[in-house]
């Protein structure tokens, strides 16, 4: 049985970020999305797991804390443009900048910068999901898969690994200047997308367990209702359940820092993403696997050079980013069980797509401002192309030399970016200045996506004996 894991100061009411210092400024601002969005009708689908946010994203195994007050936010009013907090978190341990307006004026909060790499909330079309892994449409799906997987998923290996200890708070009172603002950042972006998949993954699993389909069998021209699939619908869920610890771990770090998201708000104000599902597949596989590979090589950088800890978050990595893996075998097996989505021209061309935008545009174009927090991670992050090419029917030719140089030119210009954003010109002058670096960096990313991709794919479908790399 699991205890509740609880984080210092949440509140699930006010759209702010919650902190024990009242020197320190929560920022909310809302921006337009590069993707679509929707808006989406009242449902008690997504309420009931706007409920189940608020308290499944406070559980850990071990050391509970305070008890929280709960409320059942709903998913239906997700009135404004879709938003996120920025901590904005000072040099000095315990204190950060401030400049908010009185409580009541929720409009007037300080800006935030909304960008392409901004963690998001995800929704799908989960009438197709159920569909797709209904067990008496798709008889052909390999259920003996799916149910070794289960049995991972159900022994839980991380279940006590979670637990806290003194030297948290002693390293994030120590750390100052811009390395602690940088590690603030890190630790709510990070949040976020965990809460996110932990959102998404319990929907999924929800609604693949209780929902049902019409059949009709045309032999004894007959009609009944079946359960979708609850194999895959458990492991949604128990994935769920490892996005919630994740969350709820990376929330107490922020309390480290007297700060703390405020995770109910984000479930009902956010605007959601939609992605169909085949988009989710492609999305998501690549996002846990290249969290399985940040996570070990951050660890094993760290173990080599312990000089560089500093703060004991990182020591977990080796455990957690089991959990990471078995998520990306799984989203892997998915993938499998549709090879529609895996052997034409167009699966190639939406590989190709997502491989540029999830995994080489991330690391490059926000990796590389984080350089204090990245050392030696850029290079590693090639293990993940490796990795999906198991699975993609095409991936990026990454080891080329001339990609290499294109994404060092996309970095110089988006640091060029990041300049022009910072500087005390007028804003006519800044948007006449980024107007020709935009056009740079979207010729650059058009160039690395139309280069020739290496062609790869399944273990399951290759006529050849792949080459397996851990």
């Amino acid at each position: 049985m699991r205890d509740p894991i609880t984080t210092a100061q949440r509140s699930f009411a006010s759209p702010q970020l919650v902190t024990s210092n009242p020197s320190v400024t929560v920022a909310l601002n809302s921006g337009p999305l590069p993707f679509v969005s929707h808006n989406f009708p009242p449902s008690s689908t997504m309420a009931t797991t706007a409920a189940a946010a608020a308290e499944l994203v406070l559980m850990k195994p071990s050391n509970p804390v305070t008890k929280l007050r709960r409320s059942t936010p709903k998913l239906a009013a997700l009135g404004p443009p879709w938003s996120r907090f920025r901590v904005m978190a000072s040099s000095q341990p315990g204190a950060a900048t401030a400049t908010a307006t009185p409580k009541k004026k929720k409009a007037g909060k300080s800006e935030i910068n909304e960008t392409l790499l901004t963690p998001r909330f995800y929704t799908t079309d989960f009438d197709e999901m159920e569909q797709l892994f209904n067990t008496e449409i798709n008889r052909n799906l390999n259920q003996t898969e799916f149910e070794a997987l289960l049995n991972e998923f159900k022994t839980d290996y991380n279940q006590t690994h979670f637990v806290r200890n003194p030297e948290f708070k002693e390293a994030a009172d120590k750390m100052q200047g811009p390395l602690r603002k940088i590690f603030v950042e890190f630790l709510e972006r990070s949040c976020t997308a965990e809460f996110s998949g932990f959102l998404l993954y319990k929907e999924l699993g929800r609604r693949l367990k209780v929902g049902s389909s019409f059949h009709i069998d045309t032999t004894s021209h007959s009609s009944y209702l079946s359960k979708t699939n609850p194999v895959v619908a458990e492991i949604f869920s128990l994935m769920s359940r490892d996005e919630a610890r994740h969350a709820g771990f990376l929330n107490k770090g922020l309390s480290d820092f007297n700060l703390a998201l405020d995770l109910g708000f984000l479930t009902k104000a956010r605007k959601y993403t939609f992605f169909k599902p085949k988009f989710i597949f492609y999305a998501t596989y690549l996002s846990e696997k290249i969290g399985y590979w940040r996570y070990i090589t951050i660890y094993r950088h760290l173990k080599a050079n312990p000089e560089f800890q500093v703060y004991p978050i990182f020591k977990y990595f080796e455990n957690w980013c089991q959990d990471e893996n078995r998520h990306g075998d799984f989203f892997s097996a998915l993938l499998k069980a549709q090879p529609q989505f895996l052997n034409d021209w167009k699966a190639k061309l939406w590989s190709r797509f997502f491989c540029l935008s999830v995994n080489v545009l991330s690391i490059c174009l926000h990796d590389h401002h984080k350089t204090a927090m990245t050392t030696n991670l850029f290079l590693k992050q090639w293990q993940t192309n490796r990795t999906t090419a198991r699975i993609f029917p095409a991936v990026l030719d990454v080891e080329n030399p001339e990609f290499k140089r294109k994404l060092d030119r996309m970095v110089e210009i988006s640091q060029k970016l990041t300049a022009v954003g910072e500087s005390q010109e007028v804003a006519v002058v800044k948007n006449l200045k980024r107007i020709p670096l935009i056009a740079a960096l979207v010729s650059e990313i058009v160039a690395a996506y139309l280069m020739p991709p290496v062609e790869s794919g399944s273990v399951d479908f290759a006529d050849f004996e792949p080459q397996i790399v851990y």
